[in-house]
Formats: structure tokens, C-alpha cells, sequence
């Protein structure tokens, strides 16, 4: 299965570097990505007729969702067919990598790897971000130009979605290291892919990044005070967290903030964000069970606006808000009953796993999502589809069930892989 956890590897990099895969081609490559994948492993599954299926708990409600989708389509009951059908088309290629990452993570091993994928490709990420924004000309990788505008960072047009990303990667790093499960030698290795990912979100200065990454912390030092641990592995944490501030003094926080000031006005402003919220509630009033159609915000929302200033209003500045109004009740349902598996299936493998090196991957997993999703009700990172993809499988490592090494293994190999330390 190697092959196949390249392939998923490759997708989510392609769809960081192209600026989120905001762009229809670069959706369009995720989507190809994900069925080529998908037919690839249905055919060796055929060959090798191979039985043995996994099915995560979290297909089921993204299943589910995409069935409201779809009968919106069929039956009429989208504002828009065009706009619906893309969302759905972008919905399924989550699903299906969803499903091919449950296949091809399986052992600690296979997860083992993923983790050193996503430190070092949050490190790589980063620094570019962090490269770029202190030699900014105006466009993206120092070429691109930006026609609709934007506050950029790294690859991102939106400085708001690189700290989405970061919110991902971060916790991938910052949670053994603080839980004492990563190995003497590499320690300042695994605390370099924390703090210069640390450092690029503050730098990045997206208030609610700085405010989900918070949450992120609190999650794990409650963690530790229920384990009783707090003080023995508080100071590694610690340390990182001092280590991220220096460098970001060190690069002159100041300066940095007043080249932010001078692109503010391209930002939505505190006054138009709640007026966006209000009226995408009275969207939901107006098609409770239902909804308008995924993807068709941007068509309904005029009729609603109170508050115009000439710009196009693409999304809600909060995805829950605008999950409802797009889909109604039962696709809230759908997305509680998803944040339901997410919750209390990742919390019963911690509580069975305590003390193991992969209950430390899989708070790793859930504290990310639970960054992510406290960013969501002030942005729409799960609309920027590399961001939703990764935030998937974080989902998948928090309430995946982590085989641990073969009982036959000797037992100095067995404490070498097994023991706990990356």
C-alpha cells in the first residue's frame, strides 16, 4: 500500500502549492488525483482479491452528506445545479481519499511515516511562508500576480488559510514532544518542525489562528493535568513555545505588523462579518430543511445582504452558518453526527491507548481538528480544498484504529519501533 500513501502524500502537497486549490484546475487535479487512486486500488483489490476492508466511522455522515447533495441535484432543490454539482464533485474526492487513507494507514508504522510527512512538509511550508513575506513584492512565488487581491502568506492568497494549515501541522510535532514520546537525539529536529511552524502563524498575524492555536495548547495541558503529568512535560512545551516567540521577535514583529496594516483594507471588517453571519442565519430561516444547495451561497446571498459594499461575498465567514444554509437540517445532522465520531471515537481509542506511543499520534490528530474547527466560526478553511482535505485525515489518524507491532517481534526491536518515539 505504499504506493498509495505517496499518492495521497503527493495530493495534499500539489494542493497546498496551489494556493489551496482554490483555482477550478487545480480542483480539478485533486479530483483526478483522488479517482485515479481510487480505480488503481480497486483493480490490485481485484487482483489480489483482497477481502479485508476498513471503513472508518467518518465516511458514514460525509456519505450521507453527499446523498442530501445529490438529491438536491436530482430533485431540483438547488439554486444553482452548476455550483452544486461542483461542491459534490470536490465532497466525493474527500471521501474517496478518506476511504484510501483507512486502507493505507493501518500499522504505527504507516502512521509513523505520515507524522514525519506532515512535520517536515509544515516546516517546508512555513519557512517558504515566512521567506516570502519578508522579501513580499506583490505576487505569489514572487511571480504570480494576484488580480483579485488578498493578504497573502506562503502559498495561500489568505493569510487566514495558512494559519488553517499551520493549525493542522503544528500539533503533529508540539503533542510528543510535550508528552515526552520523541526520542533524545531527535528532539531538536522534532522542535525545529514545531517552533518555525509556530513562529509562521503568529507572524502570519490572523487573529483567529493565534486564537484556534491557543485552544490547540489549552487542549493539551488539560490533557496533562487529567493524566497528572503536567509538570513533568510542561517545560518541553514550554521551551518550543519560548523558542517560537524569540524567533518572532527576532524577525521584527513590528515591521511585519505594519506591512499588514497597509494591505487591512483588502480584509473583511469586524462590522462585515457579523452582518454576513446574520444574514446567512436568515438563509437557513428562510430554507430550514432543505437548504439553498451546496455551493450556491454566493448566488443567494444578495437577495439577503443588508450590509453592501461592493464586493462579492463568496462565503460566510463561518462554516457552520454556512453548512446550514446550504443544506439545511439534515445537513447539519450530517456534519453533528460527523463531529460526534470525530469526538468521542478519537477520545475511546486515548482512553484505551493511555500511556502508548499512538494515543500520542491520535490526540496529535484531535487536537488539530479541534484548532480547525474553533477557526471555523470565524473563517471558511474548510472551503479551501487542500486545507478540508488535511483537516480529513487528521480526522482519520484521531479515530483510526492504530495496529501496534507484531507480538512476535524480538523485544529490543519491538521497544525500537513500538516504544513510542518517532
Amino acid at each position: 500500500m505504499k504506493p498509495f500513501r505517496i499518492g495521497i502524500c503527493a495530493l495534499v502537497v500539489f494542493g497546498v502549492a496551489s494556493h489551496g486549490a482554490v483555482e477550478d484546475w487545480a480542483r480539478a487535479v485533486l479530483e483526478i488525483g483522488a479517482a485515479s487512486l481510487f480505480l488503481a486500488w480497486a483493480v490490485r483489490a481485484f487482483l489480489a482479491r483482497e477481502q479485508q476492508l476498513i471503513v472508518s466511522p467518518l465516511l458514514l455522515p460525509l456519505v450521507f452528506l453527499f446523498l442530501i447533495g445529490a438529491g438536491q441535484l436530482v430533485f431540483h432543490g438547488t439554486a444553482s445545479s452548476y455550483s452544486t454539482r461542483v461542491e459534490l464533485q470536490l465532497l466525493l474526492a474527500d471521501i474517496l481519499i478518506l476511504f484510501l487513507a483507512t486502507q493505507a494507514f493501518r500499522t504505527l508504522e504507516d502512521w509513523r511515516s505520515f507524522i514525519w510527512f506532515g512535520m517536515s512538509f509544515g516546516f517546508l511550508v512555513s519557512l517558504f511562508g515566512i521567506l516570502q513575506h519578508l522579501t513580499f513584492n506583490g505576487r505569489l512565488y514572487w511571480f504570480r500576480e494576484m488580480h483579485y487581491g488578498g493578504i497573502p502568506f506562503g502559498p495561500y492568497v489568505n493569510r487566514n488559510h495558512f494559519a488553517g494549515f499551520a493549525e493542522l501541522v503544528i500539533p503533529l510535532s508540539l503533542v510528543p514532544l510535550v508528552l515526552g514520546k520523541v526520542r533524545r537525539e531527535r528532539w531538536f529536529l522534532v522542535s525545529l518542525f514545531a517552533v518555525v511552524p509556530i513562529g509562521a502563524l503568529f507572524l502570519s498575524a490572523s487573529r483567529g489562528g493565534i486564537v484556534s492555536f491557543a485552544v490547540e495548547v489549552g487542549v493539551v495541558v488539560l490533557w496533562l493535568v487529567l493524566r497528572r503529568t503536567a509538570g513533568k512535560h510542561l517545560l518541553s512545551g514550554g521551551a518550543v513555545l519560548l523558542l517560537a516567540f524569540l524567533m518572532v521577535s527576532w524577525l521584527g514583529v513590528q515591521q511585519l505588523v505594519e506591512r499588514f496594516s497597509t494591505l487591512q483594507s483588502l480584509e473583511v471588517t469586524a462590522g462585515k462579518r457579523a452582518s454576513m453571519r446574520a444574514d446567512t442565519w436568515r438563509i437557513f430561516l428562510d430554507h430550514p430543511w432543505k437548504g439553498t444547495g451546496l455551493g450556491t451561497l454566493q448566488l443567494v446571498f444578495p437577495a439577503y445582504e443588508t450590509y453592501y459594499d461592493g464586493k462579492i461575498v463568496n462565503h460566510t465567514h463561518n462554516d457552520y452558518l454556512e453548512g446550514l444554509a446550504e443544506t439545511g437540517i439534515a445537513g447539519g445532522l450530517c456534519c453533528a453526527w460527523f463531529l460526534g465520531v470525530l469526538l468521542f471515537g478519537s477520545l475511546r481509542h486515548l482512553s484505551r491507548l493511555s500511556g502508548a506511543f499512538s494515543s500520542a499520534l491520535q490526540l496529535s490528530g484531535l487536537v488539530a481538528c479541534l484548532g480547525f474547527l474553533i477557526h471555523s466560526l470565524v473563517d471558511f478553511n474548510l472551503h479551501i480544498p487542500s486545507n478540508a482535505l488535511l483537516f480529513f485525515l487528521m480526522a482519520n489518524l484521531a479515530t483510526s484504529e492504530i495496529h501496534q507491532p507484531t507480538p512476535g517481534i524480538p523485544d529490543s526491536e519491538r521497544t525500537r519501533r513500538g516504544s513510542g518515539k518517532p
